[in-house]
């Protein structure tokens, strides 16, 4: 016994419906693209070749009915005027080929003829009054309908108190041949058409791709140790190009970022190398001298050098967190004023330059321990530079919070206020520990303000010296 599943035929054929579209969507852009038009232009050309074709038949039956009712209205003219009086005989000599007419009296007899073989039978049971006009279509689609060859108008006529009618048959075998004709010119030239529409399509797509496969393989030439070569760009100002432009912009990122971290793996090496330096001469000295005031003076010596070590090491490390995804965080309300106020008592302590404070209460959610890194970062850099002042303020405005630390040193040149914030860049080219530390601290505060959404910039102070403005937006209300 056979049992037919008829779940089973549905899953094969929604599977083979997938894979169609599957194998559709893995073709290249050029097969989808000349598909696509391919298709488009036959949807299209359907449609119009069926609105074609009726709008011909419409126009044909219009035709056909406008000269069968100009026929039947000379017919009863004349039989208005004369009678059937030899009527067959005008209306043999004065009817076309296409036309079959008739006069029928009111017991519906055929009283005249255009042609012998209408004599024997009225060829419609219409009987319009006089003056009235009735019809007998030929169906919805007649030039498509082989069961109507005619359209039939009969009119009803008066003459000396008798009522005829006047018939005629209208043939549409003509019509329907123009059709049907139309319609073979029509299969005839969809192939053709489409043909020429695909190859054309396929020519225009691989032209407009030529430029996309060029950049494709000078990508893939490109080296990941020699980023210096860029993909060419069309002399067009279209997508292509747009696209070739702005992968050269992400090369150039690419170039820079590679510059970037060789240039640090340089600096970071440069700056290591001084410390252990000095504690390989310092363990030379030890040997022979291992008591007294030389192993006092070279242990103080060593663990500076160890101090340096470690706190340029964390910034690396913390540098390396920034880079890698973002720092690390530990939010909660913090008083920016409170921090500056820290650093403004342990600057007079020190007591070497003047502390100028405008300290506002302000209120901000952050990393309290980052917050301060930043602070006090900007506040050595500062001091550094001052010659008798550092002025520190907190404030709020235009909804932001703002930290402001400036010095009266020397400035800094419009064209460094950018540079000075890249790693291991001094404007005091000596790499001693007394030309200001290893070159990160700026680039740990922008990392810093980053983190909490804020930004900080360089300016020329009013006087003389550089202003460093830190904005970091104000928890809501």
């Amino acid at each position: 016994m056979f049992f037919h599943n008829t779940g089973d035929i549905t899953i094969r054929e929604g599977a083979l419906h997938l894979s169609v579209i599957s194998r559709f969507r893995r073709a290249s852009v050029r097969s989808r693209s000349t598909a696509a038009a391919v298709v488009v232009v036959a949807a299209a050309m359907a449609l119009g070749a069926a609105v074609l074709l009726l709008l011909l038949q419409r126009a044909l039956i219009s035709a056909a009915s406008d000269a069968a009712d100009g026929r039947v209205a000379d017919v009863a003219a004349q039989v208005g005027a004369e009678g059937v009086v030899n009527l067959s005989g005008y209306l043999s000599k004065t009817t076309r080929s296409s036309q079959i007419v008739q006069v029928l009296d009111d017991t519906g007899q055929v009283v005249a003829a255009s042609s012998s073989r209408a004599e024997s039978s009225p060829l419609t049971s219409l009987r319009p009054a006089p003056g009235a006009v009735q019809r007998a279509e030929v169906g919805e689609m007649p030039l498509l309908d082989d069961d109507h060859d005619y359209l039939i108008v009969a009119r009803g006529i008066e003459y000396r108190g008798t009522t005829y009618t006047a018939v005629v048959a209208a043939s549409v075998e003509t019509q329907r041949a123009t059709v049907a004709t139309v319609t073979q010119y029509l299969m005839l030239g969809f192939p053709v058409l489409l043909i020429v529409v695909g190859l054309a399509s396929w020519m225009l797509t691989g032209q407009a791709l030529r430029p996309v496969e060029r950049i494709r393989t000078r990508v893939r030439g490109i080296e990941a140790s020699d980023l210096t070569e860029r993909v060419p760009v069309p002399q067009t100002d279209d997508e292509i190009a747009r696209l070739a432009s702005t992968m050269n912009e992400m090369l150039d990122r690419l170039q820079a970022g590679q510059a970037n971290q060789r240039r640090f793996v340089a600096d970071a090496s440069h700056e290591l190398r001084s410390p252990l330096a000095t504690v390989a001469a310092g363990l030379d000295v030890i040997e022979p001298s291992a008591r007294g005031e030389t192993w006092q003076g070279l242990h103080q010596l060593m663990t500076g050098e160890a101090e340096r070590m470690r706190r340029l090491v964390e910034n690396l490390l913390l540098l390396a967190k920034a880079d890698d995804a973002a720092l690390p965080m530990h939010r909660s309300d913090v008083d920016l004023d409170d921090l500056v106020e820290t650093e403004i008592v342990r600057l007079r302590a020190d007591g070497r330059l003047k502390v100028v404070a405008d300290v506002q209460p302000v209120r901000v959610i952050g990393d309290r321990l980052r917050l301060s890194q930043l602070i006090r970062n900007l506040v050595e850099n500062a001091a550094t530079a001052a010659h008798t002042t550092i002025r520190l303020g907190t404030a709020e405005r235009d909804g932001v919070a703002v930290l402001t630390v400036e010095d009266d040193g020397d400035g800094i040149p419009a064209e460094d206020r950018q540079r000075v914030f890249e790693r291991f860049v001094r404007l005091d080219t000596s790499r001693t520990r007394a030309s200001g530390g290893s070159g990160l601290g700026l680039s740990i505060v922008q990392e810093i303000a980053k983190a909490h959404h804020g930004t900080v910039t360089l300016t020329p102070a009013a006087s003389q010296g550089t202003v460093a403005t830190v904005t970091l937006p104000l928890p809501p209300d």
